[in-house]
């Protein structure tokens, strides 16, 4: 329904505050699907975040603009070839749900019985992402730091150009 509103929407600003509200009910709807730790995620990036982000922006660059003509055919084109091609690229793929194909039958099952007697946590998404898969969280959340340094350091900057003028 939130995602329906957001397409109708002509206020940049309501645009902006759906969007954040979108992120908090799938980080909701995670959290009933006992997902705690990709809800915190979703709750931090998308809904904190990305809505301070598109604010500023927002702020920065003012509501109007000049729209100017431009010929779309090239990017319709471009999406159209995209499109077709992921499509495409999907006919390679297992059936849905399919127990048997091979991503699941290599480092999954070996997750699902051993975690818990190797880390000694109950729950196998928590000692697979903070056990075996270390260093890739490590780096996950390394780049989410950077990002959010980033972000302020240039909202700092911002500020310094104001107070000069």
């Amino acid at each position: 329904m939130t995602a329906l509103m957001i397409i109708n929407m002509r206020n940049i600003l309501s645009v902006i505050m759906l969007g954040g509200i979108y992120s908090l009910i799938s980080a909701i709807l995670f959290v009933v699907l006992d997902a705690v730790d990709v809800a915190f995620t979703e709750a931090a990036v998308g809904a904190g975040i990305s809505t301070v982000l598109f604010l500023s922006a927002f702020a920065i660059t003012g509501k109007h603009h000049d729209l100017k003509r431009r010929n779309h055919f090239p990017a319709l084109l471009a999406v159209l070839v995209m499109g077709a091609g992921l499509m495409y690229s999907t006919l390679d793929m297992p059936a849905w749900g399919d127990a048997e194909a091979p991503v699941h039958q290599h480092v999954a099952p070996r997750y699902l019985e051993d975690s818990y007697a190797e880390v000694g946590v109950p729950n196998i998404v928590t000692s697979v992402l903070a056990s075996y898969r270390g260093f890739d969280t490590l780096g996950e959340v390394t780049v989410v730091f950077t990002a959010l340094i980033a972000v302020l350091l240039l909202l700092g900057a911002i500020r310094e150009d104001e107070d000069q003028s």
